[in-house]
């Protein structure tokens, strides 16, 4: 009988684990992993084509599969799963919006987000850690009333706090009321908080995976097939693939798929910029937002404070921002917190969000019979993920809109029933 590990002197442990072993064992171990999802080779026709292989639809794919038993469906993606806007924002998941119609939307959301990890079996690290939004004037603080007493009467836990209460969740936040920016309070949801954005987009695209949908990345649509007013498939760089029904989900993108088809959606695409900085200890719970200093942070579990900035005030598909909006973001969060002054940026990135003119998104389907269009979520696309799936998916496999998506469809910019949300929920919409 070998001795005990400790006993071992240090040549007899090198020849037992030997660094050829070691190898070997890590190669032999690699190849009988098994993969995340397939790499299917792109069938002639499915029932049902979904555009865009992000979070929202891959989120699309499986509960049209899971939900309502449709598993011939493919996902298409030009690039790869989760590398656009899923990928390329600060992870902030919350529900205290204003209006009746988007609060209720965001907190169904909310409510899969916290089983989320269970319900695919994918650990999405959904951190329940609170989010506040601050307010830095009289009338800030009269919003902020007005908008938890509206959370509240549908059900969305929300509080008004005190500055000494703001201070005592967050103590390096500069609270004196002698700053440029003194804090007269804030709105606490304690359910918000934030999820890793990566795990969101391989969770799902796991789950659907396993239900039978195709996955199809590195393939771009490069036109949209419509005869008799009715969508027939996609062209893509690997030929023409049929489909009954074609549902696009493309983010800032969608104005460009739209063309394709000959509509034009009522949607501006801009850039969104965010950073993360050098990973430090941990000293920031909450997530922090503020509109009037515009800015929100968070820190992540590895330690990194990841810092949003807003749009910039120009249409446009470039993944980087312009710096003076950087800059902005980076001075406003020294102003919050003297003490994070010294922290040195350890990258930055842009997303392209799509923006609609009440800052709520488009659900549902288009005038052209079986094309189906998700976008114009703005800055609030990521923390909808799991119910924007949820309803589309309902939405496409029923052909009517699910009633939470219903006020959210493409006929409100002609009828003016708008959902109005621009600066009614702080920072992010």
């Amino acid at each position: 009988m070998p001795p005990p590990h400790n006993t071992l002197k240090p040549h007899a442990l090198m020849q037992r684990y030997s660094l050829p072993r070691l190898l070997a064992h890590a190669r032999r171990h690699h190849e009988d992993w098994q993969r995340a999802w397939r790499n299917p080779a792109p069938k002639d026709a499915y029932d049902t084509v979904i555009v865009g292989g992000g979070g929202h639809g891959l989120a699309t794919a499986y509960y049209l599969a899971k939900e309502h038993g449709v598993t011939d469906v493919a996902v298409i993606e030009r690039g790869y799963l989760g590398g656009g806007n899923t990928g390329r924002n600060t992870t902030i998941v919350r529900s205290n919006y204003l209006r009746d119609a988007s609060t209720r939307l965001y907190d169904f959301a909310l409510d899969l987000w916290r089983d989320l990890s269970r319900e695919i079996n994918f650990n999405v690290m959904f951190s329940a850690r609170g989010v506040l939004n601050l307010g830095h004037t009289l009338q800030d603080m009269r919003d902020i009333e007005r908008r938890v007493g509206a959370n509240r009467l549908n059900g969305v836990d929300g509080e008004v706090l005190t500055t000494a209460e703001v201070q005592r969740l967050v103590p390096l936040m500069n609270c004196s009321p002698t700053s440029r920016y003194p804090v007269l309070g804030a709105s606490w949801q304690p359910r918000g908080g934030v999820a890793r954005h990566d795990a969101v987009a391989w969770g799902y695209a796991r789950a659907a995976d396993a239900l039978g949908v195709d996955l199809l990345q590195q393939t771009e649509v490069v036109g949209i097939r419509v005869e008799n007013g009715a969508v027939t498939g996609v062209e893509t760089d690997l030929g023409f693939i049929a489909a009954r029904r074609v549902a696009c989900v493309v983010a800032g993108n969608s104005g460009v798929l739209a063309r394709m088809a000959g509509l034009r959606l009522p949607i501006e695409s801009r850039p969104l910029q965010a950073l993360v900085s050098e990973p430090l200890k941990p000293c920031l719970d909450p997530v922090v937002m503020s509109a009037a200093v515009h800015c929100y942070i968070s820190q992540s579990a590895k330690g990194d404070l990841v810092i949003g900035a807003g749009t910039d005030v120009y249409n446009g598909y470039g993944q980087r921002g312009s710096f003076p909006v950087l800059e902005h973001a980076v001075a406003a969060v020294c102003e919050l917190f003297p003490a994070f002054s010294r922290v040195r940026m350890n990258r930055h990135w842009g997303g392209i969000v799509d923006i609609c003119p009440d800052a709520c998104p488009v659900i549902g389907p288009s005038p052209v019979r079986g094309l189906y269009f998700n976008c114009g979520w703005g800055t609030g696309g990521f923390k909808s993920t799991p119910g924007s799936g949820y309803v589309f998916a309902d939405t496409i496999a029923n052909e009517r809109p699910h009633p939470l998506a219903a006020p959210f469809g493409l006929d409100r910019f002609a009828s003016g029933a708008l959902v109005d949300e621009h600066g009614a929920a702080a920072v992010a919409h």
